[in-house]
């Protein structure tokens, strides 16, 4: 069974220009484990002025009805790991990107010294602990990004529990997908992808990961999403519309399907606005 992480109480809101309060936050992660989401991506841990939409991450977390899901959240530092392990959440996901550029508008940080930040809550980490390492086909600052890079660069983070390849600016197209997931599953960890649609290949992208061997596809409710820190970034893929075509083609992931289209319907009540996602616009079938 693929398990399905839906990243948009994190990744989908931190893009709204909407802030929404901590309670309908909660709100929405108890919806998506009610949907039976084997994980969710429920807050992160940043400066409430650089991203407003994720203020009060303590309160969405102490408000969450999380059933069986799986509760994890976002850091991209120590002070970040300080705030996580604060709470109950059940998994730490670390981010770094594969660039330089990028780890310095993102997270003030030289790339060695973003490797050295993630080595150190590695260590002090007791709980299950993903690594995402971002822009791992492209950069918006830096262009294309060379796949021995990524692999060496996830070779240095292999005292993670898992490992997620992160296409942060839509640019990853399915053989790429394939091929770096195998290059990176040598090491012996969980390999994961979050892909992003904005090319309109995050879909085909999914099966490109599933044919390379990963374990895990990041999603979010509605196709929302976005980076405030990459221009022009949209939507991630629809986790309903992903979850739909899986099951349609007899691949396993647990997730109530029907429930997942009555959250995107909900949170585009909640927004005021039509989201990205197809599947919750759709007619029932069959």
């Amino acid at each position: 069974m693929i398990t399905i992480c839906d990243v948009g109480p994190r990744d989908g809101l931190q893009n709204e220009p909407d802030v929404l309060e901590p309670a309908v936050r909660a709100e929405l992660v108890s919806r998506l484990a009610a949907a039976r989401l084997p994980r969710v991506e429920a807050v992160s841990f940043v400066r409430d002025e650089r991203v407003p939409q994720m203020a009060g991450a303590e309160a969405v977390v102490a408000a969450a009805d999380r059933g069986s899901a799986e509760l994890s959240g976002l850091v991209l530092n120590e002070r970040g790991y300080e705030r996580f392990a604060a709470t109950s959440l059940d998994r730490l996901n670390c981010t770094l990107a594969a660039t330089a550029e990028f780890n310095r508008r993102n997270g003030n940080a030289s790339l060695d010294e973003a490797v050295e930040r993630v080595r150190g809550i590695l260590e002090r980490a007791d709980v299950p602990v993903t690594v995402t390492v971002s822009c791992a086909w492209g950069c918006p600052f830096e262009g294309e990004v060379d796949p021995g890079s990524v692999e060496a660069l996830c070779e240095r983070l292999a005292d993670a529990d898992e490992l997620v390849l992160a296409d942060t600016i839509g640019v990853a197209t399915p053989r790429r997908v394939q091929r770096l997931v195998e290059r990176v599953s040598v090491f012996g960890k969980p390999v994961g992808a979050h892909l992003h649609n904005t090319r309109n290949t995050g879909y085909a992208s999914a099966w490109g990961a599933l044919a390379g061997g990963a374990t895990l596809l990041d999603a979010s409710v509605g196709g929302l999403g976005g980076c405030p820190f990459s221009p022009q970034a949209t939507g991630n893929v629809a986790t309903e519309d992903l979850v739909w075509q899986l099951e349609r083609d007899g691949v396993a992931t647990g997730v109530d399907v029907a429930t997942l289209v009555d959250v995107a319907r909900w949170l585009a009540d909640v927004l005021g606005r039509q989201l990205d996602g197809g599947l919750y616009r759709a007619s029932p079938w069959p």
